[in-house]
């Protein structure tokens, strides 16, 4: 039975491209799921549209005239806050805007291609659905706009030797907001190693880490395939590849595949948390941050069952309480705490655990 229109959340499209917007309201009215109640071609009159159409959630493109996305972004999660999902290209400027996006309170992310042409809109379809129901999961009232955050000092160097310690990482939905909380507050000297799924495009991996490591204390960048894992180190998946730790003959290392999407995602997060028990055991502390689905919950019971320890983010502080959920029915969750109070456990843990 498909559901009247009253009973469909409202979408506002936000874009200069007149293909784009059209072509966005075809997909989203054709679906049966969304209702089209308004499109707008630069940031300006979309403000001015949110305003007065009142939509359920935005997609939003960010370099436009008279206001770009980050802008209009920012002024609608002060104003009026609702899901946002952008909408962006892969190349030149725009990659690193979108993390900043996603910073600033945009739930999810859609790769845009540059250069549209005969089969766009079959290949654009499935993404933008799939983003646009989890944006219509996100709980966003409740979470402040993430300001720009500084780092102090130049840039971490990676550290030689081998990470006695490892942190696994599993986010989606709201996850690089998340992780711009939780990387930033990790400190070095610890002798641990981090390592994080998070689901994004590829392409879009790279600027993220870019950002991270901009903020942070330790050094951060996109996992390489065959690259020795150090203390002091975050890597992250590249988007569209799974990532596994394997144990080398001197040290463990990172090993990249394009094996078959789990649970519908590619980097997975549960192969990444399996792998980290495999080779740190008790040694090793996972994390299931926000995110829609069950991704991370397998793999957090195995890091829980080889000894290690599991932490899940509370739903207070999650944009879609799914993937922790999963993770706390799912039994390997030691803890459930707020997205604010994981780093400082993570410091405490391995503070005890190399006094021990």
């Amino acid at each position: 039975m498909v559901n009247s229109r009253s009973d469909r959340p409202t979408v506002l499209i936000v874009d200069d491209s007149a293909l784009y917007r059209r072509m966005i309201g075809d997909i989203l009215g054709g679906s049966g799921e969304f209702v089209v109640v308004g499109t707008a071609a630069n940031g300006m009159e979309g403000l001015k549209l949110v305003h007065e159409l009142h939509p359920d959630l935005v997609t939003m493109d960010l370099q436009m005239p008279e206001l770009d996305g980050l802008g209009a972004i920012g002024y609608i999660m002060s104003e009026s806050p609702r899901p946002i999902v952008v909408v962006s290209a892969y190349a030149g400027p725009g990659s690193e805007a979108t993390i900043r996006a996603l910073e600033l309170g945009a739930v999810e992310l859609v790769a845009k291609e540059s250069a549209p042409g005969p089969g766009s809109a079959l290949r654009l379809a499935p993404r933008l659905l799939e983003a646009m129901r989890a944006a219509r999961a996100a709980e966003i009232g409740r979470l402040p706009v993430l300001a720009r955050p500084k780092r102090a000092g130049p840039r971490p160097l990676p550290r030689t030797g081998r990470a006695r310690w490892a942190v696994a990482v599993a986010s989606s939905t709201g996850g690089p907001r998340a992780l711009a909380e939780l990387i930033p507050n990790l400190v070095p000297g610890l002798d641990m190693a981090v390592v994080v799924a998070q689901h994004m495009p590829p392409k879009f991996t790279a600027s993220l880490a870019e950002r991270l490591a901009a903020m942070s204390q330790l050094a951060v960048s996109e996992a390489k395939d065959g690259e020795p894992v150090r203390p002091d180190s975050v890597y992250i998946a590249p988007g569209d590849w799974h990532m596994r730790v394997v144990s080398g003959e001197d040290e463990p290392r990172i090993a990249l595949d394009q094996g078959a999407p789990i649970w519908g995602v590619r980097p997975s997060a549960d192969p990444l948390f399996n792998s980290v028990a495999q080779v740190w055991g008790a040694a090793a502390v996972g994390v299931v941050l926000t995110g829609l689905g069950r991704d991370g919950a397998m793999g957090l019971k195995s890091i829980h069952d080889a000894g290690g320890f599991g932490i899940a983010q509370d739903q207070a502080s999650s944009t879609v309480w799914g993937m922790p959920k999963s993770a706390v029915q799912g039994g390997g969750a030691n803890e459930v705490l707020p997205l604010a109070g994981i780093a400082p456990r993570i410091t405490a843990l391995m503070e005890q655990r190399k006094r021990a």
